[in-house]
């Protein structure tokens, strides 16, 4: 697999080769603010701080327009890791992107119009060591292979790998070879399918997902399914978990699969039972106030949360540190033995001081 490399503010990122697979992520708002709106600008700088905390290794911005050009321009003077400009149609918002520091750009050079358009958007990003990701999906196929696909003589998953294998080699043509590749299908099967096909015969670097994948839960499911069987044949250079909810569940979602999929090593394990009529402890109230401090934790830990006695300290006994209830009171425990009987009141304070000494 050929390797890829983004530069920004916070140092060089690989994509490919040896390197990591990565997690990225995408804005879900509007950042034109951030030119007039100091606060906008603070807040939007911290919460992509605590995404990066998180797992996040890259972030995409939708660029619609000139304004939002400007915007991501001023926040990849800031930010801790790279951004990432998508941009369709006009090409001219490319440049402006590539010029105010953004470490990859993603077009398709199918509605970018014309090869001269295309040529000039490598140019740029050749001059300033910008990777171009190549973005299909089943709304962008050529007229050729759009008739094939309906014609049945070729499936979708197919098309997008003709396609993507296309447009590939339109940047290949004119010199550019920093090239990741994405075919997106909201089908489980035609993910799986449209990467295997393009990975057999191409070494350029893969981003995978399941593009519209849905909420939170079916979301999950979907790309959890596609991207562990990619990844289990070696197949993704970089992940997003593409879900109609945060970006924050985006980058934990992408982090577990990647954990379970034995590429992506340390970091906190949660272990949590889902709690019944013996609940002695509020595991889901504890998850929700807690989960996103834990997951930024730079620690190689496992984490139980337990509802009562009975899956506590004895079922979790693996686990570094554990809290769970009994009766009136609630347990902390590490490796199996109690540490501090507390009250539900102190409860919190008292986790995150045993926490803290690990």
């Amino acid at each position: 697999m050929r390797k890829v490399i983004l530069k920004s503010l916070s140092g060089e990122l690989e994509i490919g080769g040896d390197a990591p697979v990565s997690i990225q992520t995408m804005w879900k708002e509007g950042i034109v603010s951030v030119l007039t709106d100091g606060d906008a600008l603070r807040s939007i700088l911290k919460r992509i701080d605590a995404l990066k905390g998180l797992g996040c290794d890259i972030l995409r911005f939708a660029v619609p327009d000139v304004e939002s050009a400007a915007a991501l321009s001023l926040l990849c003077k800031h930010a801790s890791m790279p951004l990432v400009a998508d941009i369709h149609f006009d090409h001219r918002l490319a440049l402006r992107c590539i010029e105010g520091g953004a470490a990859k750009i993603r077009i398709n050079p199918g509605n970018i119009g014309s090869r001269q358009k295309t040529a000039e958007v490598a140019a740029a990003c050749k001059a300033r060591g910008v990777p171009i990701r190549i973005g299909v999906n089943t709304g962008s196929f050529p007229r050729d292979i759009a008739r094939c696909v309906d014609d049945g003589t070729l499936s979708r998953a197919h098309g997008l790998c003709e396609t993507a294998m296309r447009e590939s080699a339109v940047l290949e043509d004119l010199g550019f070879d920093q090239i990741i590749v994405s075919m997106k299908a909201s089908s489980v099967r035609e993910t799986i399918e449209a990467n295997e096909a393009f990975a057999a015969k191409s070494a350029i670097p893969l981003h995978i997902g399941v593009t519209e994948a849905g909420p939170l839960i079916g979301g999950v499911v979907k790309s959890a399914l596609a991207l562990g069987k990619l990844l289990e044949k070696g197949i993704g250079a970089t992940v997003r978990v593409s879900l109609s909810s945060s970006p924050e569940n985006e980058v934990i979602a992408a982090k577990a699969i990647l954990g379970e999929c034995g590429k992506r090593a340390g970091g906190v394990h949660i272990v949590s039972c889902p709690r019944c009529g013996r609940n002695g402890f509020d595991v889901h109230g504890f998850l929700d106030k807690h989960e996103p401090r834990l997951h930024a934790l730079k620690k190689d830990i496992v984490v139980a949360v337990m509802g009562c006695a009975v899956n506590g300290p004895g079922e979790a006994k693996h686990a570094d540190i554990g809290i769970t209830g009994a009766g009136e009171s609630v347990i902390i425990f590490k490796r199996g033995k109690i540490v501090r009987r507390t009250s539900p009141k102190n409860a919190d304070k008292e986790f995150i001081e045993e926490l803290e000494s690990l």
